[in-house]
């Protein structure tokens, strides 16, 4: 095996696949990533058994071939090269390393046999839709933030993808929760995805999927079975296991007889919440609302620190309530909030609580309150 190829091409072809590759394995061959030259193409190949992530880029090929050698020190050194540098790939003929040369720099690095590396099974999938990166940055970005990172409750490990209904339009619906908060976002239905079935997207799978698609301009085309996910985009292929679990009826979760509204300006909020929130406990970062006669008063107080208030005007004409959330789940709902206004619907200071970007209907955040 022998190529050339332009250090910036490499690397960016690089970090798209490295990612996924963790930084302990009990398996030899995972820490490895996949190097496969063949008709003017350099393709690279990293897994971690869940998530495969393939991606390919132009090279000038002297000699097709193919082996695998350590992801993250291949990595750090095209890294670590300077700008503009023309990099020499190579295998001698027993295969047992590959060299990377570039202007006065070798370096040799450890290889394992192509044949041990894991084949990546695909099986049948049959509903396939495609989506505008906007459309799937917006998707993740609203949804990701309330996926629960706790283990034993695997099914909420991820973001609910299905079809369904908003009134008599057939939307894409993406729902996330940890127990404490839910994120609820929804895009009309792409053509293809009638009838797919719900699914529930890895957390390890969202991220990369997130960092992937941030400089993709063409559609993504998707791929689904009741097992996997298929992402094609560009160079770029990401396959990945779905959660096998079923998530909860989170419609149940969602209140509907929230009747006192607060209508406020979400970066007067945001900033008010995050200056309060500095005093509160590190364990609880609680922060209290008090709403009435125009204004949310924002408290906390720690033994530790001592205490702070904020006052900030609003459109409320109800009796008063106190309530109390926890700041870092409220400041994160309010960063979503890219309109003016943020609508708050609550009903009383034990139940759920509703917000909403005034501005944009197609996200609901729902906040379990907490006591103060």
């Amino acid at each position: 095996m022998k190529l050339t190829i332009e250090r910036s091409a490499l690397l960016k072809t690089l970090a798209h696949v490295q990612s996924v590759v963790e930084r302990r394995n009990t398996i030899p061959i995972l820490s490895n990533v996949l190097v496969e030259v063949a008709d003017g193409r350099l393709s690279l190949t990293a897994t971690d058994m869940d998530l495969a992530i393939v991606d390919s880029v132009a090279a000038e090929v002297a000699e097709p071939g193919a082996t695998t050698t350590p992801a993250h020190t291949f990595y750090d050194i095209v890294r670590k090269l300077p700008d503009g540098a023309q990099v020499e790939i190579s295998t001698p003929g027993d295969n047992n390393h590959i060299t990377l040369r570039a202007g006065r720099s070798v370096f040799t690095l450890a290889t394992l046999p192509r044949e041990d590396f894991p084949a990546a099974g695909d099986g049948d999938l049959p509903h396939r839709f495609s989506l505008q990166p906007k459309d799937l940055r917006n998707l993740i970005d609203r949804t990701r933030f309330a996926i629960s990172t706790e283990e034993t409750r695997y099914y909420l490990n991820g973001i609910y993808l299905h079809a369904s209904e908003s009134g008599t339009v057939q939307v894409l619906r993406a729902v996330a929760t940890d127990g404490h908060r839910l994120a609820r976002f929804e895009m009309p239905l792409p053509k293809g995805a009638e009838g797919l079935p719900g699914v529930i997207l890895p957390r390890k799978a969202v991220g990369e999927i997130r960092k992937l698609i941030d400089e993709a301009e063409e559609p993504v085309e998707i791929a689904l079975s009741d097992t996997r996910v298929r992402l094609s985009f560009e160079s770029t292929v990401l396959t990945s296991k779905l959660i096998d679990g079923t998530f909860p009826d989170y419609e149940r979760v969602i209140p509907s007889g929230n009747d006192k509204v607060v209508e406020v300006d979400c970066q007067s909020f945001k900033a008010a919440v995050d200056r309060v929130s500095t005093i509160s406990s590190e364990k609880s970062r609680a922060v209290k609302l008090l709403i009435e006669n125009g204004s949310i008063t924002l408290s906390a107080n720690s033994p530790e620190s001592g205490t702070a208030t904020e006052e900030v005007p609003v459109e409320y004409g109800g009796p008063g309530i106190e309530i109390g959330f926890n700041s870092r789940y409220l400041l994160d709902i309010a960063q979503q909030i890219e309109g003016g206004e943020a609508e708050i619907s609550l009903a009383d200071s034990a139940s759920p609580t509703i917000v909403r970007d005034k501005s944009d209907a197609s996200a609901l955040y729902v906040l379990m309150p907490m006591r103060v």
